[in-house]
């Protein structure tokens, strides 16, 4: 092939394929609960599919194409690593009075997906995308075998008929709908709720995510009581240790965070397609320096899960600032 030649290859492989890129990305996470490890498989997938785009005759679509490379790339993945986590998954709810436990290196978290990341420009494909990378979804998905969870995502979010399925995976129309019931009553079993993915569009909803950033950022415990849910939850990667239950939150959050942290500063963002809340703590330097993301799970009225992820390395993706000033301004990094 000409240099020539190649180059247009290169330019009509680009075209065709890279639309796609984002939604397979949305995929791989799901299917891996892991930013890094989706994007690590989406350049595997590309690489894959340069190397064999010559040879690519038109069966079926490039889109269907392109998800079957990124499937079985991320099944084989999947024989060769652990389940990824959230703490709640890991053992019963702690006390507040307690030490935090740490887990070892031998857990392997579920991580946030940063809203940049997300497909589509379409208002009805955003609110879809969105519905089916929630972080609950997503970590009760990672409980699924490896085969099922390909089934479940492949029809239920995507809505590939069962023979797609059955032809992208190898196997028969009656396999992919047994695993596709028992993917879905695993589902059931994880207690997924409806409220769980309710968006927070309306100026309602906007003002309870500002009243739970100023309450946590001025440390206000009793306002803080005003906008958390009886049940909700608040768990901490890397930390084992989760609570349950809005006095056993508050109690952890003013004994242990507002406690022994003498300044906090706040960022409103977002990840899995909800709301978030970056927070920053006074550095020696005089400077607020990351802390931890937050993403939130609400209703229309309180919030009822807080995942409060200490990876500093998070805030860059999520478009944060690096730095702030002692006014909340960015220093560096936006």
């Amino acid at each position: 092939m000409t240099q020539a030649a190649q180059g247009t290859y290169a330019e009509e492989f680009s075209r065709l394929t890279e639309p796609f890129r984002r939604e397979l990305l949305a995929h791989c996470y799901r299917m891996l609960g892991s930013t890094h490890d989706a994007q690590d498989v989406v350049q595997e997938t590309y690489l894959r599919a340069w190397r064999g785009f010559s040879g690519f005759e038109g069966r079926s679509s490039l889109r269907v194409w392109l998800y079957r490379i990124a499937t079985s790339a991320c099944l084989t993945t999947l024989k060769h690593r652990g389940r990824r986590v959230l703490p709640s998954g890991l053992g019963p709810a702690g006390d507040p009075d307690h030490p935090l436990a740490v887990a070892g290196p031998d857990v392997a978290w579920v991580h946030p997906l940063p809203d940049a990341e997300l497909p589509g420009t379409d208002p009805a494909t955003i609110v879809s995308t969105r519905s089916s990378v929630r972080l609950a979804l997503v970590a009760a998905l990672q409980y699924l075998p490896a085969r099922q969870r390909a089934v479940l995502i492949l029809r239920d979010v995507l809505a590939w008929h069962a023979s797609e399925v059955a032809e992208l995976l190898d196997t028969s129309t009656d396999a992919v709908n047994s695993a596709l019931a028992r993917a879905r009553a695993q589902l059931a079993r994880t207690g997924l709720t409806e409220d769980m993915f309710a968006e927070p569009a309306d100026p309602a909803d906007r003002m309870l995510l500002d009243r739970y950033a100023r309450a946590f950022q001025n440390a206000d415990t009793a306002a803080l009581l005003q906008v958390l849910r009886e049940d909700v939850t608040m768990e901490m990667p890397p930390h084992l240790t989760w609570f349950a239950g809005r006095d056993a939150v508050t109690r952890f959050l003013t004994t242990t965070v507002f406690g022994r942290i003498s300044a906090i500063r706040t960022v409103p963002a977002t990840a899995n397609g909800q709301p978030a809340l970056a927070t920053f703590t006074r550095g020696a330097d005089g400077l607020f320096h990351p802390h931890s993301l937050q993403v939130l799970t609400t209703t229309r009225t309180v919030v009822s899960r807080i995942v409060s992820f200490h990876d500093a390395s998070l805030f860059e993706p999520c478009g944060l600032p690096t730095c702030l000033d002692d006014a909340g301004r960015p220093v560096g990094g936006r």
